[in-house]
């Protein structure tokens, strides 16, 4: 059988060869010139320029990188005064730099939003350039197996005798076959090589995907993190309007506070204690990885149940969920997917004493969920929302020491929205311990 007929056997060749060209861009119509032609002088200094190009945009990107180390060094650098302030006797005094602390952080946060954005820019600058080559090369690729096929075709119209019998010597038709078989050789490497090209292809692509998605989120981010430090300083007005800048309106402010707080805790604890008793454990989800974690990278400063707070902090000895670490707008996460059934904000009835503002989604699996203490609700009752879908931002509202999330949750059979005789519509529910299904 002759060399041509060996490399199309079962007719497949072409179409290997059409499958492995991908089909996201148009490779452009053929030409004639030959394997290896040189390029001309106008396509270097083209390519040249590209390369130029993308050098500053490397460069550009590894500053954006140190811009942004040092914004994460002056956030934590921030955050570890908080930590110092809150360790600090109560005081007006305290709770101004608190705040003011808390606008720093913020600041800094949407001051890495903005780089970040800008990084990202550049990075799918870059990876467009690059996906520019590989379509070049795929071309040039597609070209050179085109003229191989050429070649050994027009070989292919002699057989093996028909190469000794034209050649002067057996050492030229001993290199005329060998060349033929290099030919074979550079042929399956070219097909080869394309394959990688598509391969490498839809990686880029895939990575350009997840960048524009990464500027999505990151611009949604810096949208609700500027309302968060409008909001903050508004805070900060309205606590030096009430205490009228004196220590001492202050500390009579805070006695109505502790006390409203014990009061509401006490209902909290006697409603969902009632509730509790009333849970379908049969008809709940089997314990397991039901959930992800609402906070990415958070640790749990305070834990469920019966904790050491609890027994000192709450007259119920009992706290219905996990208190989640976060600093002020950090992005929140439903849990699963499923439907937002209660957005509210306690603090409109019973300012710094309940949940402050909150976030209740039912998962559909006989389990409901709470956020509480956020500093920002984007989503509304009714909304259907997808796992690790940001709903909110962390705060410091309601009964909270510092910025963080109480996380709990409820079986679906037992929640309820109902009034509250010290803090207007409550959450209420028979909690379970959320470690169980995280």
């Amino acid at each position: 059988m002759n060399l041509y007929n060996s490399l199309k056997r079962g007719g497949i060749l072409f179409f290997i060869i059409a499958l492995l060209i991908p089909p996201a861009w148009s490779l452009g119509q053929t030409t004639s010139s030959t394997v290896g032609e040189s390029s001309s002088t106008p396509a270097l200094s083209k390519l040249s320029a590209e390369e130029e190009e993308k050098q500053k945009l490397e460069f550009e990107i590894r500053k954006k990188n140190f811009e942004l180390d040092g914004i994460k060094a002056a956030i934590q650098k921030n955050e570890e005064a908080l930590t110092k302030t809150q360790g600090e006797k109560t005081s007006l005094q305290k709770e101004l730099n608190t705040l003011r602390g808390q606008q720093s952080v913020l600041t800094k946060q949407i001051q890495q939003d903005q780089t970040s954005l800008e990084r990202l820019g550049l990075e799918i600058k870059s990876i467009t350039y690059d996906l520019q080559d590989i379509q070049e090369e795929v071309v040039n690729k597609r070209l050179a197996i085109q003229e191989l096929l050429r070649i050994i075709q027009r070989s292919d119209n002699n057989g093996l005798l028909a190469i000794l019998l034209r050649n002067n010597s057996l050492a030229e038709s001993i290199s005329e076959i060998k060349n033929l078989a290099d030919l074979n050789v550079r042929l399956t490497n070219d097909i080869k090589n394309l394959k990688n090209l598509n391969t490498e292809y839809t990686g880029k692509l895939r990575n350009l995907n997840e960048k524009h998605n990464q500027v999505e989120s990151q611009a949604f981010n810096l949208k609700n993190r500027k309302v968060i430090l409008a909001n903050q300083e508004s805070q900060r007005q309205e606590l030096l309007k009430e205490t009228k800048n004196q220590e001492l309106v202050y500390q009579e402010h805070l006695k109505n506070v502790y006390a409203q707080q014990e009061q509401i805790a006490s209902e909290i604890e006697a409603l969902d204690a009632k509730l509790r008793g009333e849970i379908d454990f049969n008809a709940l989800p089997t314990s397991g990885k039901v959930f992800v974690w609402p906070i990415t990278g958070g640790s749990i400063t305070q834990g469920y149940g019966g904790t050491t707070f609890a027994k000192s902090g709450y007259r119920g000895k009992w706290h219905n969920g996990l208190d989640l670490r976060a600093s002020l707008g950090t992005p929140i996460l439903s849990a699963a997917g499923g439907k937002v059934i209660a957005v509210g904000d306690q603090d409109r009835y019973c300012p710094r004493g309940a949940y402050g503002k909150f976030i209740v989604v039912d998962h559909g699996n006989n389990l409901v969920t709470l956020y509480a203490h956020l500093s920002r609700q984007v989503m509304s009752v009714g909304d259907s929302v997808k796992q690790g879908q940001t709903i909110g931002y962390s705060g410091a509202t309601g009964y909270a020491t510092g910025p963080h999330l109480h996380f709990t949750v409820f079986a679906e059979n037992t929640f309820k929205m109902a009034g509250s005789k010290s803090c207007g519509p409550m959450p209420q529910g028979g909690d379970l311990n959320p470690s169980k299904y995280l």
